[in-house]
């Protein structure tokens, strides 16, 4: 099963175990073992509260893939010391390629322009850990936004500001226009038709991605077209479709039940679910969530030294 972390410290093709645990660059151990036995707790078998048996596949293979060997990297004292050593090379990395960086959570643009910054990226780490695993929908995106947190810290510590665009200061006031009688077109309160347009667009970018087969891309502009509506059930049954592509039965059992929730008659999750329900179909999904391996293969190396799938 592949689990998608593409932003902050991601970005540079490292598995930020922070952010994946939900606990700030700066943690003692015996913290991080805390928070990691709640999340265990959250997320084991016996004692998730997950309704969903398919939320409850999802959690059980998270925790054994992505978040065990998150832990693992701090158990030994050795493995806290490389590990951290990554952490301040992908600082030193960050650093050069600043004017690269960009940001996109609002924790994160907060704390690239915030006074206080080492007690705003402590509040905004600790805000963000309360809801990390409460739900499958919010645990990646959390883990993201934290990463993005790992990112501006790391060069606010440097002396480093993220560009967060241009804001008038409190102390300015806009500039006098003087009064004209214009003649204009009355300004229409904006609906729901740009969302859904841009909704459309992603679908449809997605869907050339699909055609081509390049199924990684076509999930990163769906995810993007669920921020602007959760509950779209085109892009979930699209997702479940990328999903049973690549051999990811259980992600794409999880994307057919919601978008079927949303709409019963959604015609390509009813087409997912047919196949699913299939025996050849699944013993071959199953083999393509065998495949895929440790959650880590692709990230084996700080720049690179596996290939992504």
């Amino acid at each position: 099963m592949s689990f998608e972390m593409t932003k902050g410290l991601f970005k540079f093709d490292f598995t930020d175990q922070h952010a994946i645990l939900g606990v700030p660059l700066d943690a003692e151990f015996n913290d991080i073992r805390k928070r990691y036995m709640k999340i265990v707790r959250r997320l084991h078998s016996d004692t998730c509260p997950f309704e969903n048996q398919a939320d409850k596949d999802w959690a059980n293979q998270f925790l054994s893939k992505v978040v065990n060997p998150a832990y693992n990297k701090f158990s030994k004292e050795s493995d806290r010391k490389e590990y951290n050593l990554l952490v301040t090379a992908i600082s030193k990395r960050a650093t050069k390629e600043k004017e690269k960086q960009q940001v996109e959570s609002a924790e994160a643009k907060q704390l690239a322009r915030a006074g206080n910054w080492e007690e705003t990226y402590k509040t905004a780490m600790s805000k963000l850990a309360d809801n990390q695993y409460e739900s499958v929908e919010q645990a990646l995106e959390v883990i993201n936004q934290m990463s993005e947190l790992n990112l501006v810290y790391l060069l606010r510590k440097e002396n480093v500001m993220i560009p967060t665009g241009v804001a008038t200061p409190k102390s300015e006031k806009p500039p006098k226009i003087e009064s004209k009688v214009v003649h204009q077109t009355p300004v229409v309160p904006p609906t729901t038709t740009n969302k859904d347009s841009l909704v459309e667009q992603n679908c449809r970018r997605a869907q050339g991605f699909m055609d081509s087969k390049n199924y990684a891309k076509a999930i990163l502009e769906l995810r993007e077209a669920q921020k602007r509506e959760p509950k779209n059930s085109k892009c979930h049954a699209m997702l479940a479709m990328c999903y049973l592509m690549q051999g990811q039965g259980t992600m794409a059992k999880l994307e057919v039940q919601k978008a079927l929730v949303s709409n019963p008659e959604e015609p390509m999750a009813l087409e997912v679910k047919k196949k699913l329900e299939q025996p050849a179909s699944g013993a071959k999904a199953k083999k393509g969530e065998d495949k895929q391996g440790g959650f880590f293969a692709s990230f084996s190396n700080l720049f690179g030294g596996g290939k992504k799938k």
